[in-house]
């Protein structure tokens, strides 16, 4: 009979003595801000590690790279206190647009309370989220994190009611039922697939968008029904868009050569977005026997255009894109 191992609480202290100097560096690190994103459901892009926000001074400064919006992180490896959510409400009243991201060792009955509160009386461009942090151990393996998430806005099913609404109220028409289905499809096999690029709620436009974890850049998934076309696209956006088209350009026969095909790069000069883009002109969205073949093509591209774009957005700073504009 195999043996299995126990598992064993570790105290945090033990792996973060201090909040400042050990378990916000951990956490602004991009593989632990990657499972807290994972926990949130929220592709997270660090701005900033202890940036002033009015009076106070945030732990750590993300933004949404989806929705371009803030989010901010305050740590207590403690049981959480009403000097923390003094904070977390002025933080609220002084930024138009901002999610809130509470973490602490034990997140008392009261605080959840108040968080399920203010999620309940605030509009949906304030979130308050709260997570419990926990580390676990099997034998003398080295200590795992574990977020737990005890408290989350209430946008999700007013979301989620609103689009019900919508829909009830104006029926899609034939080609925006189409482009639902469609979608629906391809993020079920992403999903499947479970590879960097995650899949997303499906709506009834003429593309999808995914993050590839730099705000105004996405990869996005797109289709035409009247010229019968699919396409995969890096998606370049706001106000520094050219520089990193133009950055990423001086790449082209590298980026090229690694993806062993040759895109269509669309500086879109009428324009304030640009695209680097690959187009499937033999697939038709209409033809639904084809549909998993089209699926698995763009799952597949986009994979590889994660692969290689991503590191490449990393590298390249702001100021770098915002001068080459």
């Amino acid at each position: 009979m195999s043996r299995l191992g126990r598992l064993e609480k570790v105290d945090l202290r033990s792996e973060w003595p201090t909040e400042a100097q050990d378990f916000t560096p951990w956490l602004a690190e991009e593989e632990n801000l990657l499972l807290l994103s994972d926990t949130l459901g929220i592709d997270l892009e660090l701005e900033a590690v202890e940036r002033n926000v009015g009076p106070f001074r945030a732990d750590i400064l993300c933004k949404d790279t989806l929705s371009d919006k803030w989010v901010l992180i305050e740590n207590q490896l403690e049981r959480t206190d009403h000097t923390h959510l003094g904070q977390l409400i002025t933080y609220a009243a002084g930024l138009d647009a901002v999610t809130i991201v509470w973490i602490a060792a034990r997140i008392a009955d009261e605080h959840r309370a108040a968080l399920d509160w203010m999620n309940e009386i605030t509009e949906n461009s304030i979130r308050f989220f709260g997570l419990e942090v926990e580390l676990w151990r099997i034998g003398e393996s080295l200590a795992a994190p574990k977020f737990n998430l005890v408290s989350n806005p209430n946008d999700w099913s007013r979301s989620t009611q609103a689009a019900k609404r919508a829909v009830e109220a104006s029926a899609l028409t034939e080609t925006q039922q189409l482009q639902l289905d469609y979608w629906k499809e391809l993020e079920t096999r992403l999903a499947a697939a479970g590879g960097p690029v995650k899949a997303v709620k499906a709506h009834p436009y003429s593309w999808t968008g995914h993050s590839i974890g730099r705000s105004n850049i996405s990869l996005n998934a797109a289709m035409n029904t009247r010229d019968k076309w699919i396409r995969v696209e890096l998606y370049l956006g706001g106000p520094d868009s050219k520089g990193y088209f133009k950055l990423l350009n001086e790449q082209r026969v590298a980026i090229e050569e690694e993806l062993g095909v040759e895109l269509d790069w669309q500086r879109l000069d009428m324009k304030r977005d640009s695209r680097v883009c690959f187009t499937r002109l033999d697939f038709d969205p209409w033809s639904k026997e084809s549909w998993p073949e089209q699926h698995d093509w763009i799952v597949r591209q986009l994979g590889a255009f994660h692969s290689v774009f991503h590191p490449r957005i990393r590298n390249i700073n702001r100021e770098d894109a915002a001068a080459a504009s």
